[in-house]
């Protein structure tokens, strides 16, 4: 196993409204791995990017880490200063939004935007130096006329061509993880398929860990190597991206694919969608969040909360993939076993 960049451990994040405490994300823990892009997964509300709002402590001033370790290179996150942290923002970890056209100044040059971020990190690099180094970066994102559009304002371009932009600002300074929060999702199919290749082309050129956030599991498929599904601000599956397509143990992670076009096995099957809502989270269930919206649902999944069941390198939370479930009448029991044949 490759070297662990970001262990998070046993996150909790809350936020207090007039309504109560939201509790965003309520015991997250995954890694990232050097080098690879780990997908994190879920509907809106599943907490992925409080999460990821929370490793970069960019949180509003509403809500609270209340809980966890976040692990970044050796260095817990959680308990470094202020000025520490700013340090790391953009240098060692870089973020690229969902809109880039609310993220950079509509009254400077993008140019000049992303000469500033490189700026702030290397103060002695000179005028001259900085307008290089933009440039080979436009280049790099594929920036058609990069020199001409360094002087460009950021409503002169396309939506496509503004998050090429951001991406080029989160690798100024070559970050050793990168973390994306919906980057594509406001883009076109064919936008966000190159979009996509851009970004798989410069991690392996310049082996960055990505964290790619994302509610979209056919984005997943083609540009991660490892999954992590949440819902209600807990994991629900972790696994290879292989692992979860091929058999995925959990029934939110099975319902995430069944209502996903191209991706269930028979194409002219009718695609399904999860009925009921995403809990309240100002009262979080006792048990398990999916248990509401589970087809397979048993009484104790509304009374407790399940243990992960570790098989090989995949994890998830289910009481039907404990090891005392009853064979009989249990839906997940080939599923669970043709994992465990795999992983042995």
């Amino acid at each position: 196993m490759s070297e662990t960049i970001l262990k998070v451990e046993d996150l909790k994040t809350s936020f207090m409204t007039s309504s109560g405490e939201v509790q965003a994300v309520r015991g997250v823990s995954f890694e990232v791995h050097k080098g690879e892009i780990l997908g994190i997964v879920g509907e809106s509300g599943s907490g992925k990017s409080v999460t990821s709002m929370s490793i970069l402590r960019l949180l509003a001033d509403t809500a609270r880490i209340k809980n966890g370790k976040i692990e970044f290179e050796g260095t817990d996150l959680t308990k470094v200063s202020d000025k520490q942290m700013r340090e790391i923002r953009g240098q060692k970890i870089a973020m690229v939004f969902q809109d880039p056209m609310s993220s950079l100044n509509p009254l400077i040059p993008v140019g000049k935007q992303v000469a500033e971020m490189i700026h702030v990190h290397h103060p002695e690099m000179k005028r001259d130096e900085l307008q290089a180094a933009t440039l080979e970066l436009f280049r790099e994102v594929r920036i058609p006329e990069a020199e001409k559009r360094l002087k460009s304002y950021p409503h002169e371009f396309s939506g496509g061509m503004r998050q090429r932009v951001m991406i080029a600002m989160a690798l100024a300074n070559h970050p050793d993880l990168l973390i994306a929060d919906e980057p594509t999702t406001a883009l076109d199919v064919t936008i966000q398929h190159q979009i996509l290749k851009q970004m798989r082309s410069l991690q392996e050129e310049y082996g960055t860990s990505i964290i790619f956030i994302t509610h979209d599991l056919g984005v997943v498929a083609e540009l991660c190597d490892r999954v992590v599904v949440l819902y209600g601000g807990l994991v629900m599956e972790e696994a290879e991206i292989n692992d979860l397509f091929e058999n995925p143990l959990h029934p939110y992670t099975m319902g995430l694919l069944a209502s996903i076009p191209g991706l269930t096995k028979d194409k002219s099957e009718r695609l399904q969608s999860i009925p009921g809502s995403p809990p309240d989270m100002t009262k979080p269930p006792k048990g398990c969040p999916f248990a509401s919206r589970c087809q397979f649902a048993r009484n104790i999944c509304a009374a407790e909360c399940p243990p992960f069941v570790q098989v090989g390198s995949r994890q998830a939370r289910c009481w039907l993939l404990q090891p005392d479930a009853p064979a009989e009448g249990n839906p997940l029991h080939e599923k669970l076993a043709e994992a465990e044949r795999k992983a042995h």
